[in-house]
């Protein structure tokens, strides 16, 4: 078989996942040290009455060091004409077993506190950002809990801490949330005649060829955990062109590599 002709599981045969063995102890007590300074060092809790909840980024980081990383399967508009909703659904795919390993459900309304002059992909960025929290909630609490911190993901807290008065949040801080999330003032609120065409995510076998492309041995650290970080962001066309650059880049490194030897 040729270069030209592997297939994604030809070409993801030999790949090996760096992570921790959850099943040894000794490796579970260091994740929690390593988990407790990261969190720590970058500032990815919220303080809700004197306790700690650790943000998505957390969580995301946590799963990252197992070899977990989320995939978004879907994003529902589930509103009425009184109330902007939408609905997500999470899974997990853990890079070793090539196996889909936990899920997660969230929605998002206008009508919490504090998100009246939300606009709509705010809203349905917050209904992906708790599912993502929600899934390593429901197979990876522990481990948050070993390091020190509440097993609730802190965007499930928006349901009881935001308020009537509550400031949002500075645009330059939800701009690195994953996904980002945004917000207007309330001075300024969305014009009611703008509609925003339904956004078309990519699939969940697009991303899951994308995880399998990345674990290549060419492919390199800071250039999977880049595309890692935005690929819940990519719609079709766009993964289309990632699943088509990856390929090449394989493929041209594999053959530089050839021609060296």
């Amino acid at each position: 078989m040729n270069e030209a002709t592997k297939t994604t599981k030809d070409i993801t045969k030999k790949v090996k996942v760096e992570s921790f063995d959850i099943s040894r102890s000794d490796e579970t007590l260091d994740l929690a040290k390593d988990l407790a300074k990261f969190i720590k060092d970058n500032k990815l809790t919220t303080n809700v009455q004197g306790k700690e909840f650790v943000n998505v980024e957390g969580w995301q980081y946590a799963g990252s060091r197992l070899g977990i990383v989320p995939i978004v399967e879907h994003v529902i508009n589930v509103s009425s004409p009184e109330e902007m909703k939408y609905q997500a659904k999470v899974t997990l795919f853990d890079l070793r077993h090539n196996a889909t390993v936990g899920a997660g459900f969230a929605v998002c309304s206008n009508k919490e506190s504090g998100k009246k002059f939300y606009q709509e992909f705010a809203i349905m960025s917050m209904a992906q950002t708790r599912a993502i929290g929600k899934a390593y909630r429901n197979c990876l609490a522990w481990i948050i809990r070993a390091a020190g911190y509440e097993p609730t993901p802190a965007e499930e807290m928006d349901y009881n801490t935001n308020t009537a008065n509550a400031a949002p949040a500075p645009a330059a801080a939800v701009a690195q949330a994953v996904p980002a999330m945004q917000v207007v003032p309330a001075e300024a609120p969305a014009p009611a005649a703008e509609a925003t065409a339904p956004v078309q995510y990519a699939t969940a076998s697009q991303k899951e060829e994308i995880i399998r492309l990345l674990n290549h041995p060419v492919i390199t650290r800071p250039e999977k955990t880049k595309m890692l970080l935005n690929i819940n962001r990519l719609d079709e066309e766009r993964a289309v062109q990632a699943i088509a650059k990856l390929r090449k880049a394989i493929d041209d490194r594999e053959n530089g590599e050839k021609a060296a030897a």
